[in-house]
């Protein structure tokens, strides 16, 4: 076990989301500057987190159309954060002590602003709710599987990069919807979407558990 005065250990591969983006040259060349920049991947997970706050606060308070486009731009904002953390972590190499909790922390409470802030803006907001429950537990069962032994388990549905996909395309079709007749029906199917698709994933995600455990 590494003592108080080494570095952790590297996570291991099947711990971290599989990402098309993150072999791309721009994002190779992003998390370089970012690095020559002398920012922390635990700073940009802290942004990711500001980024996921003013995106909910813009799609509550900030007059619509606006509002919509500023949420999707702050949804895209920490994805790209949640995508430069990890990189200037591992492939930087500087990852912190307590670097696992910057990477999962902030995620899970950026998925709760954006999804309740969604559910109130609506007027469904025990739906949204309900959706930032199954999106935290999403979560958790990953990390249990990860706990067992097994794979870290980024299955969907309604994974993250799911939920956010869907929540981004609800806001820029929201917005010819609001131009064109003033409703959020788009926005309330997309909230039934994430909420119902991240309760399967829950159930897909606990079903991949009990399967590879029965066959140890």
């Amino acid at each position: 076990m590494a003592g108080p005065d080494h570095d952790p250990p590297a996570p291991s591969p099947d711990a971290r989301r599989p990402l098309k983006s993150r072999s791309t040259r721009w994002a190779a060349h992003l998390s370089t500057a970012a690095v020559r920049a002398g920012l922390t991947a635990d700073s940009i997970s802290i942004a990711s987190l500001l980024c996921a706050a003013a995106g909910s606060a813009a799609l509550l308070w900030w007059r619509w159309p606006w509002g919509l486009l500023a949420c999707a731009a702050g949804i895209q904002l920490r994805l790209l954060c949640n995508l430069l953390d990890g990189m200037v972590a591992v492939e930087g190499g500087c990852r912190s002590k307590v670097g696992a909790l910057y990477n999962e922390v902030p995620d899970r409470i950026a998925d709760s602003m954006f999804l309740v802030a969604l559910g109130y803006a609506v007027g469904l907001d025990w739906l949204g709710w309900l959706a930032a429950l199954a999106a935290a537990l999403t979560a958790y069962i990953r990390v249990l599987g990860g706990t067992l032994g097994l794979a870290q388990d980024f299955r969907g549905p309604q994974a993250k990069p799911h939920r956010m996909a869907v929540m981004t395309l609800a806001c820029l079709l929201g917005v010819i919807e609001w131009a064109w007749r003033s409703e959020a029906q788009v926005l309330r199917l997309a909230l039934w979407v994430i909420a119902i698709g991240a309760l399967l994933t829950c159930g897909t995600r606990l079903l991949a558990i009990a399967r590879q455990l029965r066959a140890r």
